[in-house]
């Protein structure tokens, strides 16, 4: 044995000649995201087409060498060097404008042109691509891309859903004037997309909104303001206004598109009065806005317009869950950095037991939003295509994902700072800014309360679209025959009781206090099933077998009650860790034999 290893395995940090500052921890900086996403690699040929497979994964790789270099120092300056609001200009005139860094700049090039992210899934053409690029795709861009920066996601994201209006809407006018510039791809050409719907006694309750609108000719006029407007100067903005004379609450509200400078050019009649200072997403510019008569136009039939609406907030939800997805990898793979690292008695920290039980709460919780972010995307595309289990899977699966990996994103990034000790309380270091970040996921596009309801209330209660969900759990587990009968007989069961449990809150109002429970048991048995059935088919092909492993960990921990005054030592957890916490892939023998520990 090297006198740098240890008997565990892993190489130690003592190294000859080492000054102190050689001791600290590294991060991740400087390499190259997907390679070391070995997980989310493996799940490619079960996600994508072979013809998908082979031509994006050299864009993958990019994005990936992009993420963890460039990206990732301009995302660092970005974020000290917030937005400034600029109201009049040198002469006095009222055109607001805001002032960005040259580094976010920078970052939007590498969005909207080097990676045609607004564009890709709704021209096709991008990246070489000849057909529009599929949903699991188009995540897998966004994903890898969180890891390095969060807040110019939010105009990436409402640029591009918001771009589905116009083709929803059907309305030749209103898809010149603003989808063929939305989905531009050509970089000079674009138009970037907001979405306002915030008001100062309108926040969840969008029905108290009391921006008006009055008809002038073919378009309309807007007076009031909205309070919390993200990518407060876009080049379009959506949002939510009600006609003069329109019934109060949710229906009386219309959905119109307000530019932001009219056909010749001058400025529409709306000024930002200030902007947010916020906690996380500072790269990005937030702010409060008055509507004096600005010109906007009516989408669809002004009575439809919270359904309108509705439509884009889904779309958002995904794209917010695939956002923390990818940050918790980040967490991921920064708090292995150091426990690899850092030593204690002679011995790297990864080997403790104590601490590979704080791995295992970031790792477990990372790897479900992976598996729930490709589910959800594979059933967007499904429901592209026509399917109607897919749209009903889909209608189900957005807000799951969206509740639970935006909640679990907190904790993974607060366990993974603490990792990283004092350093990573540190701006210099990324952990801080995760923290960070992580929050404004349980705020935006809805809180865990509302996407609880939603699920429970809405899709349970009224649309029945567990019942795709139950079909497609069905489908996978009967496919991962590598699955040791007795592991998937209690997944199905496991499953089954979450599926009665949400169906029993979602029957009886007097219940809604369960809500949040019963959909993370959802959540949980559902990436539990399908991380098992992922893990066995993988290890069929003899590739890698441990998402098997991780299922199990998922029922153990986050569905199976635990008395916290016993001691309960877990065999099985103590063997598994080791193997989940190295990079070398687990053998499908090995997995099924650890499962009946």
């Amino acid at each position: 044995m090297s006198p740098l290893e240890t008997p565990h395995g892993f190489q130690s940090a003592v190294r000859p000649g080492q000054s102190d500052s050689d001791r600290i921890a590294p991060d991740c900086a400087g390499q190259n995201f997907f390679e070391i996403d070995r997980q989310f690699q493996s799940l490619l040929p079960l996600y994508l087409t072979e013809a998908e497979q082979e031509h994006f994964r050299p864009h993958f790789h990019r994005m990936g060498e992009v993420a963890g270099g460039r990206l990732n120092d301009l995302a660092a300056i970005a974020d000290r060097n917030e937005p400034i609001l600029h109201a009049r200009d040198r002469y006095g005139r009222d055109h607001d404008w805001i002032e960005y860094h040259p580094a976010y700049r920078e970052m939007e090039r590498i969005v909207w042109d080097e990676f045609k992210m607004a564009a890709m899934s709704h021209r096709p053409g991008a990246l070489g691509w000849p057909e529009i690029t599929a949903a699991p795709v188009k995540y897998a861009f966004q994903y890898m891309f969180a890891q390095a920066e969060f807040g110019i996601l939010c105009p990436l994201s409402v640029t591009e859903t918001s771009s589905y209006h116009f083709e929803w809407a059907n309305d030749p006018k209103l898809k010149e004037m603003f989808w063929e510039g939305m989905t531009s791809l050509d970089f000079e050409k674009r138009l970037t997309g907001a979405q306002f719907m915030t008001e100062k006694a309108a926040g969840s309750d969008v029905g108290e909104a009391t921006l008006t609108a009055v008809q002038d000719g073919d378009a309309w006029r807007l007076y009031g303001e909205k309070w919390f407007c993200s990518h407060a100067d876009a080049d379009v903005a959506l949002l939510l206004a009600r006609p003069a004379g329109a019934p109060a609450g949710t229906k009386g509200l219309g959905l119109f598109a307000m530019p932001r400078r009219l056909e010749d050019g001058s400025r529409n009649s709306y000024r930002i009065v200030r902007l947010k200072k916020k906690l996380g997403t500072r790269s990005m510019a937030s702010g409060e806005i008055i509507f004096d008569g600005a010109k906007a136009y009516a989408v669809g039939d002004v009575k439809d317009g919270i359904k309108q609406m509705l439509r884009q907030v889904n779309l958002s939800r995904l794209s917010h869950g695939v956002r923390a997805a990818g940050m918790m990898r980040r967490c991921l793979n920064e708090a292995l950095a150091v426990a690899r690292f850092r030593r204690q008695f002679r011995e790297p920290v990864i080997n403790k037991p104590l601490m590979q039980g704080q791995l295992l709460d970031i790792l477990v919780p990372t790897e479900q939003a992976l598996t729930a972010m490709f589910y959800a995307a594979s059933a967007m595309r499904r429901a592209n295509a026509g399917d109607a289990q897919g749209a009903k899977a889909l209608r189900i699966a957005t807000p799951l994902l969206k509740m639970m990996a935006c909640r679990d994103n907190v904790p993974v990034a607060t366990a993974s700072m603490e990792t990283r000790g004092g350093n990573g309380y540190i701006e210099e270091w990324a952990n801080a800014r995760l923290v960070r970040e992580a929050q404004i996921g349980l705020l935006w596009e809805g809180t865990t309360n509302m996407n609880a309801l939603d699920v429970i209330a809405r899709a349970v209660g009224k649309e029945h679209a567990e019942e795709a969900l139950a079909a497609d759990v069905a489908t996978w587990l009967d496919a991962a025959k590598g699955c040791p009968g007795q592991f998937k007989s209690r997944l199905q069961q496991t499953f089954d009781r979450a599926i009665d449990f949400a169906r029993k809150v979602a029957g009886d109002p007097a219940h809604e206090r369960h809500s949040r429970t019963a959909a993370a048991g959802l959540y949980h048995a559902t990436t539990a099933a399908l991380m098992a059935a992922e893990g066995a088919v993988l290890g069929a092909s003899g590739s890698d077998a441990r998402r098997l492993l991780i299922a199990r960990l998922t029922l153990d921990r986050r569905l199976n009650p635990v008395d916290p005054l016993a001691i309960g030592e877990s065999a099985f957890e103590a063997a598994a860790a080791p193997l989940l916490l190295r990079d070398e892939p687990v053998a499908l023998d090995t997995a099924t034999e650890l499962l009946t520990r």
